[in-house]
């Protein structure tokens, strides 16, 4: 993460996170990782590792509303969807430095900064409320979310990562001999992130839909487009921002409507006249102010073969349900189409140009303007002496019986409506789009002190929804920022939010959304900040395995993710003392166990690679050849492994017939473990082998090799 303010020199060259460090470059190490913000560590700056995932997922959204003009002149390109699919790549990276200054007046630059293009009305989320209805006038588009859609998020992604895996298995399955070297070179990085598990956490962090208990998804600014092809301009403008401020498309009251307003003129370079377009703009600048932008296009699609055209890359950013779509698509059509599209260059530079003047000029000024205002008119007044009698007044309801009182839900004071949210005015939801606001612009001090006022007064209101995103990014903020209590104390606070919050998610408002993405990101999180924090990410790991929030999937890659987190707990001495390298390959196996039953042999192996590794690295000990079970258990995983990509190769990499494989290979297992089968059944959900079609391989998709063919020296010890 690049700052204007240059990190402190790093004590030792050895990246943050590694497991395999040893003296006075591990305590060192190890003393940094604990008391500096996480943004100064190298995650930050991995864009597969889960802490960059999250920094470039909650970011300021930006809607898109054009005039049917607009949008077909950009269909002329080639874009189907129009303005919004042409714009949606070009804001997942600011070009150049974006200057953010915080609620003191200090300024940052950050090269990471991104918006996140979104069609106007669109992915409107079902207060709890107003289950089986619309709130308000929200589903301008007809594309609500309900109770049943959201939680097929989770359900579309496993679905989306599980073909990535389908096709890895068909094509790299069965390619060779593997060498001892390549087990060392796996080991370097035995704490990189897999990339199907980056897969995993970004396309469920995609789905953020439009909610009432949070803002990331409320739009910080409208984009109103029209081209110059447009006979009636202004007129067109006016009823794009009467679409936007009234009538069928409006948002839901819990929808601040005064968001900022961005108007832009789209310029067709090859059959327009740009004397007219310019004279357009100085009208469009009298009538709606200086937020405006005169954007310049071709109207031609580009094609490969042009001289000046460049690849346009695909969004990193799309939902599982577009991926899943285009999955299906490409499947079923008969001819190849190659999904790459092009652009002209000059197009890029003035998409980029526009994008940069719009948030350095616009967007983030307004933001950084709104977050002064509340927090001096609304936040400060909470503070102080007056706002905590307030709280006190709210929590107890003086004059009344506590019956009554517990009957209604809330004191009669609350801000909380019936349907199920906080109107847009309230003080509830001005505070939480400042803290939002604040966490977007990074600065966490001011995030986590106004998510700490909004926990109690969502709890004094039962609004549990709210209250369990409270606790939730007040967790991550205090998990981010630099640490200004020591480390039990702050493990031990974290820690109750974060029960508070998958409570409220999980039970109160049966949520496994909420509940997923809360447990995924603070289990991340604690993880890189070390120490005890690792212990507490495992726990909160095998209470997700335990919730089974997640399908077979996302259970065999948090197994696999639990060995990471283990495997970067630092130890001390030529012995370290306090590592976890037999905990990290006990979790290894059991996430070769779990890939073996989802007949996904080359992630198994990967799995098996990375135990026999740590068992390896055991100082004075010699894996578990002396434990006979868990010897038989791993030499029957083993061979059921090579027998897999066996079958792969002899098959020619035809699909193998899973289900009758699966049960087999089930039955010969149960057989060895005996009775010790039944003690790792909490933690293994069932297995369903789902039908899948082949779709794209991941970029750094690594080749599956097989292990030689001498069943006794398995590698375990």
């Amino acid at each position: 993460m690049t700052s204007s303010t240059p990190p402190p020199p790093p004590t030792t060259t050895t990246a943050t996170g590694s497991a395999f460090l040893s003296g006075g470059g591990l305590r060192q190490t190890q003393t940094q990782q604990q008391t500096q913000s996480l943004l100064d560590t190298d995650a930050a700056d991995d864009p597969s590792d889960p802490l960059c995932l999250l920094l470039r997922s909650l970011v300021p959204h930006v809607a898109i509303h054009a005039s049917d003009d607009a949008d077909a002149l950009v269909r002329d390109k080639g874009f189907a969807a129009g303005l919004w699919e042409l714009l949606r790549p070009f804001g997942e990276r600011v070009q150049g430095k974006v200057t953010v200054r915080d609620s003191n007046g200090a300024a940052k630059a950050w090269e990471d900064f991104a918006v996140r293009f979104v069609r106007f009305g669109e992915a409107v989320e079902v207060p709890e409320g107003e289950k089986g209805g619309v709130v308000g006038n929200g589903n301008g588009n007809g594309n609500g979310l309900g109770e049943g859609q959201k939680e097929e998020v989770i359900g579309t992604v496993e679905k989306v990562v599980e073909r990535h895996l389908r096709f890895a298995e068909e094509a790299y399955g069965g390619a060779g001999a593997h060498s001892k070297e390549e087990d060392v070179d796996f080991l370097d990085a035995v704490d990189a992130t897999s990339p199907y598990y980056a897969l995993y956490l970004r396309r469920l962090l995609s789905g953020i839909p439009l909610a009432c208990h949070e803002t990331f998804a409320h739009p910080v600014a409208c984009v109103m487009a029209i081209s110059s092809r447009n006979t009636a301009p202004i007129e067109a403008l006016q009823r794009l921002y009467r679409e936007t401020s009234q009538g069928e498309r409006r948002l839901p009251p819990w929808v601040d409507q005064d968001y900022l307003r961005y108007y832009i003129l789209v310029h067709d370079e090859e059959n327009g006249d740009i004397a007219k377009s310019m004279a357009l703009f100085e009208q469009m600048k009298r009538n709606f102010g200086l937020h405006c932008h005169l954007l310049r296009l071709r109207s031609t699609q580009s094609a490969e073969t042009d001289d000046d055209s460049i690849p346009l890359p695909r969004s990193d950013w799309m939902t599982a349900a577009e991926e899943m779509a285009d999955i299906e698509e490409s499947d079923t059509r008969e001819d190849f189409e190659d999904p790459t599209r092009y652009i002209f260059e000059s197009d890029a530079t003035a998409i980029r140009t526009f994008v940069r003047e719009m948030v350095t000029q616009s967007v983030v000024p307004t933001m950084e303007r709104n977050v002064s205002v509340w927090n001096d008119q609304v936040a400060s007044r909470r503070r102080g002496i007056s706002g905590r009698f307030m709280s006190l007044s709210k929590r107890f309801t003086f004059g009344s019986s506590g019956r009554s009182s517990s009957s209604t839900g809330s004191s009669s004071s609350s801000n909380y409506d019936a349907l199920g949210f906080y109107r847009a005015d309230s003080p509830e939801a001005i505070m939480r789009r400042l803290a939002d606001f604040a966490f977007m612009l990074r600065d966490w001090k001011l995030a986590m002190s106004t998510y700490e006022l909004l926990r109690g007064d969502f709890q004094n209101d039962k609004a549990w929804k709210y209250h369990a995103s409270a606790n939730e990014m007040a967790a991550l903020a205090l998990l981010i920022m630099p640490p200004n209590m020591s480390s039990k104390t702050r493990i031990e606070t974290i820690s109750q939010m974060i029960e508070q919050a998958f409570y409220s998610y999980h039970t109160r408002c049966d949520s496994l959304y909420g509940a997923t993405r809360c447990t995924l990101l603070a289990l991340e999180l604690l993880r890189l900040r070390g120490g005890a924090g690792t212990d507490e990410a495992v726990r909160w790991g095998i209470m997700m395995l335990e919730s089974r929030l997640m399908g077979t999937v996302g259970d065999a890659l948090l197994r696999e993710r639990m060995a990471v987190c283990y495997a970067s707990k630092q130890g001390a001495g030529s012995q370290v003392w306090g590592s976890r390298r037999r905990k990290s390959a006990l979790w290894s196996v059991l996430g070769a166990e779990a890939w073996v039953a989802q007949a996904k042999y080359v992630q198994a192996q990967k799995c098996l690679r990375a135990a026999r590794g740590m068992y390896a690295r055991l100082p004075g000990e010699c894996g578990v050849q002396k434990f006979a079970v868990a010897s038989d258990f791993l030499a029957h995983l083993n061979d059921q492994v090579k027998a897999g990509l066996r079958a792969d190769t002899g098959r020619g990499g035809e699909p193998r017939g899973e289900e009758g494989q699966d049960e087999a290979e089930t039955d010969e297992e149960s057989e060895t473990l005996g009775n010790r089968r039944s003690r790792r059944t909490s933690l293994i959900a069932p297995v369903g082998v789902g039908g899948g079609l082949e779709t794209a391989p991941l970029n750094d998709t690594e080749r599956a090799r097989l292990a030689g063919d001498n069943g006794s020296d398995d590698g375990f010890g």
